[in-house]
Formats: structure tokens, C-alpha cells, sequence
């Protein structure tokens, strides 16, 4: 089970950056649970300077975008 976690305010594009999270690591049908972190100090602790940012079991993959599906489907496929 892999935990995605979305850091970010809450904006759209941290909204945007779940759902597309979502559904990427739903069609390569990973187990997943997702998170939503919107502390500043959890977010600055983690290294993020630029939200939405997307960390994996507790790596940052990305950081300051919204990649599409498809994109974020080659990030995650190697933790498949």
C-alpha cells in the first residue's frame, strides 16, 4: 500500500493534482491511500518550496505543477 500525499493550500491546482493522482494510481491499479497535507511547516519540512507538490511513501516525485494522467502514470509506474 503506497501513501500519495498532496502538499499544497488546497488551491484548485492541489485539487486538480489529487484527482489526476487519483485516477493515474487507480488505473495502474495500485493500493494506495491518498493525503491531503496543507501545513506550511510540514510542507517547508518536507522540502517543497512550490505547491502542489506530490510525495510518495515520504519521497517528493514533483513539485510546482499538475501533470496530466498520462504523465503522472510514468511517475508512478515504478512503484506499481
Amino acid at each position: 500500500m503506497k501513501t500519495l500525499q498532496i502538499l499544497g493550500s488546497g488551491c484548485a491546482n492541489c485539487a486538480r493534482l489529487a484527482g489526476n493522482t487519483e485516477a493515474a494510481a487507480t488505473q495502474l491499479g495500485m493500493e494506495f491511500t491518498i493525503e491531503k497535507v496543507t501545513d506550511m511547516q510540514a510542507i517547508v519540512r518536507a522540502g517543497v518550496m512550490k505547491t502542489p507538490a506530490l510525495v510518495v511513501d515520504g519521497k517528493v516525485r514533483l513539485f510546482g505543477r499538475v501533470p496530466d494522467v498520462a504523465e503522472l502514470k510514468t511517475i508512478l509506474s515504478d512503484l506499481v
